[in-house]
Order: C-alpha cells, then structure tokens, then sequence
C-alpha cells in the first residue's frame, strides 16, 4: 500500500511540475485549449494527477514526461528517455 501512496505523491508533484512548466493551471488550460482540448483552469488546477486521456497533451505542450505524470500507464523512464529538470 505504501508504494501505491508514494506512486500518488509522485504523480501529484508531475502534475505540479506540468502547471509550473506552463507558468500556471491558467496557462496549461490555456494551452491545452489552444490545441484543440477543452479544458478550464479551474480544473487544471484541481489534478492531483493527470488524467489518462490528457497525459500526451500535457506532455506536448509542457515537456513533463508521461513517465513522470503517469508511471502507472507509461511505466518508469528508461535512462535514456529521464528527464533532467
């Protein structure tokens, strides 16, 4: 149980990580929006993870990896592919 929770912390600081990439939950709904997806801030700013069908968009447009916003769906980054924040 103590993995999944730490699985949880992680994937709520990806999420964080994504808004402060985009310069804000404001910004990545902005961006996200600007692709096509539809999105509010308000409901940027309440992820505590990234949702499935939005990780590649988020990954797009701020550069946090699907590795890192959903290790559960992605898996672990490979050496080669970590990111260096």
């Amino acid at each position: 149980m103590e993995a999944a929770s730490s699985q949880l912390d992680l994937m709520a600081k990806a999420a964080e990580a994504a808004r402060v990439a985009a310069g804000g939950p404001s910004e990545l709904a902005r961006r996200l929006n600007a692709a096509g997806k539809r999105i509010s801030p308000q409901a940027v700013g309440k992820w505590e993870r990234v949702p499935a069908e939005r990780v590649l968009d988020v990954e797009a447009v701020t550069g946090v990896s699907r590795h890192d916003l959903r290790p559960d769906l992605y898996g672990p980054a490979k050496a080669s592919e970590a990111t260096h924040a």
